[in-house]
């Protein structure tokens, strides 16, 4: 890296790229500033100062509030100066407020690069909004190997396990999901997890009537990794009873399991809401 990369000006044109994406490798530290804001002035100089001496380890970003107001509103900035880290595509570590020298070193000391196993998570979850289950499987595997208990690879490989069909391996690492901000996501799943393990067992019979036939062709075509598919059929039934909350329960599990990163998660939701309330 140049030195004349290590400190920047960025705006709403460029964020996504010199921030976002730069960060997968290498941490960028984000200054929200402004012309009139007293105190951002030497803090501003500090961080430059700082980020030089770490030679590379770090990059910082400077962002002029006033004109770039979309940037602010993103990301919660209510008061300046706001400094926030950005490390592997997301915020990490942030403060309000001028502080000492003392305590701006020690924050950034703090500051870690991605690690090898995060770049594979972030690849997998790529791999996850298109679709693209096995190999996305593979990419959560390999980062598991040196991060064994990551929420985020134990998530997204049960994600994978169950869009494939390997109920089995998908429902045991959601029983047992370590406590971490990815559980509720996992408790999410667990419901699907279950139905599509009790498939399994599952025979069609005389005695099942439509309703239970459509919802068991639903589970077994997420079970084949046709989410979009399965989402239809079970939106068709909840039209028929809103207040079938189990029901509702199995389309959330599989708006999560498609993830917010998938185009067509947010319709879903919207649908869900027009036929919900």
């Amino acid at each position: 890296m140049m030195a004349s990369d290590f400190v920047l000006d960025v705006n709403e044109v460029d964020f996504e790229f010199e921030v976002v994406s730069f960060s997968q490798n290498t941490p960028v530290v984000v200054d929200f500033w402004a012309d009139w804001c007293r105190p951002c002035i030497p803090l501003t100089a500090l961080l430059e100062r700082l980020v030089r001496e770490a030679n590379g380890s770090l990059r910082l970003a400077r962002v002029n509030s006033d004109q770039n107001p979309n940037l602010a509103i993103r990301f919660g900035v209510r008061s300046l100066p706001t400094v926030k880290v950005f490390s592997g595509g997301q915020v990490v570590a942030e403060f309000v407020g001028a502080q000492p020298e003392g305590r701006v070193r020690e924050f950034l000391a703090q500051i870690e690069a991605p690690s090898p196993a995060a770049l594979l998570f972030e690849k997998a979850d790529s791999l996850v909004a298109a679709e693209q289950w096995n190999a996305a499987e593979r990419e959560y595997r390999e980062g598991l190997d040196t991060a064994p208990d990551s929420p985020d690879g134990l998530l997204g490989l049960a994600k994978t396990l169950l869009a494939q069909g390997k109920t089995h391996e998908g429902l045991a690492i959601l029983s047992s999901f370590p406590a971490s901000r990815r559980y509720n996501q996992a408790m999410t799943l667990l419901p699907l997890a279950v139905e599509m393990d009790l498939l399994r067992q599952h025979l069609a019979g005389a005695e099942e009537d439509d309703k239970q036939a459509a919802y068991w062709n639903a589970i077994r075509l997420a079970a084949r990794g046709r989410i979009t598919a399965a989402l239809d059929g079970l939106l068709d039934l909840l039209r028929a009873d809103r207040r079938d909350d189990a029901m509702r329960k199995i389309v959330l599990a599989l708006l999560e399991l498609l993830g917010d990163d998938n185009p067509v998660t947010r319709d879903y939701r919207k649908e869900l809401a027009t036929i919900l309330f």
